[in-house]
């Protein structure tokens, strides 16, 4: 008896060490399968010439807001177009889109993709695809102390 008090006591103590140190960002974004990818996709072709793996397709994320403690309507939702891998690197990919062009400026850069960075901190950028124009931008974010 006296043994199996001491282990229970153990497990408890290292449970409640582990909870205690452990980052406030555990509750992060877990993202599942993803969509399915079209393999005449113009901006998968593009990322994978450029030598990444386009690893799963649309991810759709909800995020319930509130305001005031009410519920805003149903919320809102991100969408991340794909996700992509090179040299042990995971990158969250965006494509362009004609009817919200991005203001290639730190300030404009910041205000459209910097979430997507915040939401998965695991990855290593953001990789914005444009297909009509052939290029692939890769954005890195440096948050300071």
């Amino acid at each position: 008896m006296l043994v199996a008090g001491v282990l229970l006591a153990v497990w408890a103590y290292r449970a409640f060490y582990r909870w205690l140190h452990s980052p406030i960002s555990v509750n992060r974004i877990k993202l599942g399968k993803g969509g399915a990818i079209s393999s005449n996709d113009e901006n998968v072709s593009l990322l994978e010439r450029s030598g990444y793996t386009v690893s799963s397709g649309k991810h759709v994320i909800p995020i319930p807001i509130e305001l005031n403690d009410v519920p805003l309507g149903n919320g809102t939702r991100m969408y991340i177009d794909y996700i992509a891998e090179k040299d042990d690197c995971t990158y969250v990919v965006k494509t362009a889109r004609e009817r919200m062009p991005i203001d290639w400026t730190a300030s404009g850069v910041r205000d459209k993709l910097l979430v997507y960075s915040l939401l998965l901190p695991e990855s290593s950028g953001v990789l914005f695809v444009d297909a009509k124009e052939g290029i692939i931008r890769k954005i890195t974010f440096q948050l300071g102390d």
